[in-house]
């Protein structure tokens, strides 16, 4: 017998038994996308209405996104063949590289497999650039900004409160006279749907001499007079070090990168083990990644559609008076509160309404902040709408509705 082996899938059932207990046991839900009818999917022969998308403007489905996806795989075959320096590289990667560098007005960008990968292998590089950083980090952050940032070498991490201005400028004083220091946070958080003051930040951070690094995750594709994010919409993205984003929210495909200073961006490429060891996105990828990016450049109507159909859901779930939380973007949570209340008002969503909101609990939000996270996208109509609030209020629990009312 293999006591190892033994005592690990011992601690593995008992881990997986607490989960179940505590109503934390992550199970997925198998959801077949109909691009020619999101937001409705298939589920077991039946047609599910989804509410939890992050194809946030349905750009995955564009005829003209497939299509050149569909045509760089038949020129180019199904797969990249390499990492980038191993035969990777191809026009096509060259092209997405500069134009998301464009979409930010920075002198380069640089592709990732995902947007977790591009801010884990991007932040721990530029970290271990120089000795003794100083990281300011919103509390906020994302998990994958969080395991760019942990355990290295010589880096020191400062957790300011969320958005807290104050409280990030008293941590930027206590920083020793001379250390180098980064402030790291993100534009739009993503449970919450609130948005980062960007340029008072980067007020502050010129103040103190410190570089910056934004997650533009959830805004890119979404904000802005050509999708550059936040940033963008407030005319600051000039100030910002570092812009990191994905390819797999507004712009509805996959993959991740940063955008910023030539030598920034090249340093990373030179040095970041989850590019160099890491095969290539495909070309069919990048050229529909390409393509949309494309677009919502020159066409800002999505958004405004996007933007239309966000309001009128907030709208409708506050007139029914559902526990909406307050929300500044795309991004709209309801709020339930249990871990074990929150699955079960998902199941019950899909079993007796057909529709699909993702149920989320700790370690993603707190305990006690378990709730669902709803965006409206340019697809989603009044009627789906409607009868999204007519399932709320069937399947919420008493206390989640009495708190909101």
């Amino acid at each position: 017998m293999n006591a190892t082996r033994t005592a690990f899938l011992s601690r593995c059932r008992q881990g997986l038994d607490a989960l179940r207990a505590e109503g934390r046991y992550r199970e997925f839900a198998e959801l077949e996308r109909d691009a020619a009818r999101f937001p409705v999917y298939r589920r077991q022969g039946r047609d599910v209405t989804v509410w939890s998308s992050n194809d946030y403007l349905g750009m995955g489905r564009h005829p003209a996104v497939i299509a050149a996806g569909q045509a760089a795989l038949a020129a180019h075959g199904a797969g990249a063949g390499g990492t980038r320096n191993i035969s990777g590289t191809s026009p096509l990667h060259a092209a997405l590289e500069a134009e998301l560098a464009s979409l930010h007005g920075m002198e380069a960008a640089l592709l990732f497999a995902s947007g977790y990968v591009a801010n884990q292998s991007a932040l721990s590089t530029i970290l271990s650039a120089l000795p003794g950083f100083h990281v300011l980090s919103d509390a906020k952050n994302h998990a994958s900004m969080i395991a760019g940032m942990r355990g290295l070498p010589g880096v020191t991490r400062h957790i300011f409160r969320h958005n807290d201005l104050a409280d990030l400028a008293a941590k930027l004083r206590a920083v020793p006279e001379g250390a180098p220091r980064i402030v790291v946070f993100e534009s739009v958080y993503s449970m919450d749907g609130d948005i980062a003051p960007i340029g008072a930040i980067c007020d502050l951070a010129e103040q103190y001499g410190a570089m910056t690094y934004c997650d533009e995750v959830h805004a890119v594709g979404l904000y802005g007079a050509t999708g550059g994010g936040i940033s963008e919409r407030d005319g600051v993205a000039h100030r910002l070090d570092v812009i990191e984003g994905t390819l797999a929210k507004g712009f509805g495909v996959v993959g991740g990168y940063v955008a910023g200073r030539a030598e920034v961006v090249d340093h990373v490429r030179s040095n970041a083990s989850g590019l160099i060891f890491t095969t290539a996105l495909p070309p069919a990828t990048v050229a529909a990644a390409l393509e949309s990016v494309r677009i919502l450049r020159a066409d800002g109507a999505p958004r405004l559609r996007m933007a239309a159909n966000c309001a009128l859901l907030k709208r409708k779930l506050d007139e029914a008076g559902l526990p909406r939380m307050p929300s500044e973007s795309h991004i709209i949570p309801v709020m339930v509160g249990d871990a074990r209340a929150v699955r079960e008002v998902a199941r019950r969503l899909m079993d007796e309404f057909a529709i699909y909101a993702t149920p989320i609990n700790y370690p993603t939000v707190p305990r006690g902040g378990e709730r669902l996270r709803l965006c409206a996208t340019p697809f989603h109509t009044e009627a789906m709408m409607d009868a999204l609030v007519v399932a709320l209020r069937a399947v919420l629990p008493a206390a989640a509705l009495q708190a909101a009312a």
